[in-house]
């Protein structure tokens, strides 16, 4: 009984680990140079202090541990797109799929902005 109770108690903290990895690694997968590009961005919105520093550098770590870096990609690409003008991007503009991916990043950036700015 002993035995199988340990036997347990290792698989459990296995499974924890696993998940806590599976975090870390979500969290860590954006380069720095992105987040670097995100917080500067953020900065140049909101102000130059060490107060907003801060907050921005919260934001994009929110972002990150809810959006996957290759959608932030994607969405931040499709923002960049409808910045370009001319009938090739109107896509960018029109589609559906475009559409949903902004959005998931938008939730995501006002879900950052609650927790790091209020």
């Amino acid at each position: 009984m002993i035995r199988l109770a340990t036997a347990l108690l290792v698989l459990v903290g296995a499974v924890q680990s696993a998940s806590a990895q599976g975090v870390a690694e979500r969290l860590n997968d954006y380069p720095t140079e992105a987040r670097a590009d995100y917080v500067f961005g953020c900065m140049a919105a909101n102000g130059q202090s060490r107060d907003v520093l801060r907050k921005c550098s919260c934001s994009i770590d929110e972002i990150a541990t809810i959006l996957p870096y290759d959608k932030y990609v994607e969405a931040e690409t499709v923002l960049s797109m409808r910045l370009t003008g001319g009938e090739r991007m109107a896509i960018f503009n029109s589609s559906v799929a475009a559409e949903t991916i902004v959005a998931d990043l938008r939730r995501a950036q006002a879900e950052a902005e609650v927790v790091c700015f209020f």
